[in-house]
């Protein structure tokens, strides 16, 4: 089993790479090479399956080097964030949407398919939502990120239907809680809220107690990411909307507070932003019964996300929640 990660030194690329090593296999097969694309691969474990290659999902030649021996499954996870992406349209015209383009006509194999996993995002749907929503809602997309990502989802759809390429494609919402460094991500402030929080040091939140937004945790993105490839013959349906945590501000605070004391909320300010909160702080509640049944999942509670993002210790009282590869 050859697998390929694109973006495997981003924030979930790290950890899908950590989690594949550890299993060690992918849809019943051992992995015998592990294909890891980024432009730094820094800090990454030193393993005999791991082969790296130092460069630009961008660059066509690239991509046919390092898929020359063939792929059965690949993780496309590279992107230009939205901010920056809005900021810089080229660049994010060339790595969100060429690239991906490009990648997948490279992957194009009518006689055995490859799986290619997606990382879509919700902000396909855009800021004007309905008060409640399930998986059903149409796309709309208002910014130049989630219009290339749906584009590449329609492309993916196309290429599964003609079974060229066994795509299937997440909706991922906020995860959670990325380096606090520059990342052109215009939802940093809800890892940006954690770090500082669990820190006790003293934050301005730009959107305000009540904004609502879907929180998720890397590992638990992880999780789904690996069990969209593990489905066998999914079907025309190639997209799904991931179930997701539906969590104000004043809720999170509010499990910080339990994990981290109520001192700490004291340091918290708020400056809202009404653009920012109208784009990440308005969302609605989410059903995704399809989603579900097939296995795809959240964190559970305020108290898990925390947990799975803060690396906090279970507690003996809470509910027990032994999902495929973390505690919830």
């Amino acid at each position: 089993m050859r697998v390929m990660v694109t973006g495997a030194n981003g924030f979930v690329g790290r950890q899908l790479v950590q989690r594949l090593l550890e299993t060690g296999e992918v849809r019943g097969q051992r992995i015998e090479a592990l294909l890891l694309l980024d432009q730094t691969l820094d800090g990454l474990p030193e393993d005999a399956r791991v082969r790296r290659h130092y460069g630009s999902v961008t660059d066509p030649a690239l991509l046919r080097r390092v898929l020359a021996d063939g792929v059965d499954v690949v993780f496309h996870l590279v992107s230009v964030p939205g901010g920056a992406a809005e900021a810089q349209y080229e660049l994010g015209y060339q790595v969100n949407l060429q690239a991906s383009l490009e990648l997948l006509n490279q992957l194009r194999n009518p006689w055995c398919p490859p799986v290619l996993v997606y990382a879509s995002s919700v902000a396909v749907y855009g800021g004007e939502l309905p008060t409640r929503m399930g998986e059903d809602q149409p796309p709309s997309p208002q910014l130049s990120y989630a219009a290339h990502k749906r584009m590449v989802e329609i492309a993916l759809q196309d290429l599964a239907r003609r079974g060229e390429v066994d795509g299937r494609a997440l909706r991922l919402p906020g995860i959670v809680a990325r380096p606090r460094e520059p990342n052109g991500l215009r939802s940093a402030f809800m890892s940006d809220l954690l770090h500082a929080y669990a820190a006790g040091e003293a934050y301005t939140c730009p959107v305000s107690p009540d904004a609502c937004a879907w929180w998720m945790s890397a590992r638990c993105c992880v999780d789904n990411l690996l069990l969209a490839a593990e489905l066998d013959n999914p079907g025309s349906q190639r997209i799904w909307q991931l179930p997701v945590l539906h969590l104000s501000i004043d809720q999170v605070l509010a499990g910080l507070a339990d994990s981290f004391g109520e001192a700490n909320r004291e340091r918290i300010a708020f400056e809202p932003d009404p653009q920012l909160e109208a784009l990440f702080g308005r969302y609605p509640p989410l059903r995704s019964p399809l989603a579900r049944e097939l296995g795809f999942c959240h964190d559970g509670s305020v108290a898990g996300l925390l947990r799975n993002t803060l690396n906090l210790p279970a507690r003996r009282s809470s509910r027990a929640a032994i999902r495929k590869g973390f505690l919830a």
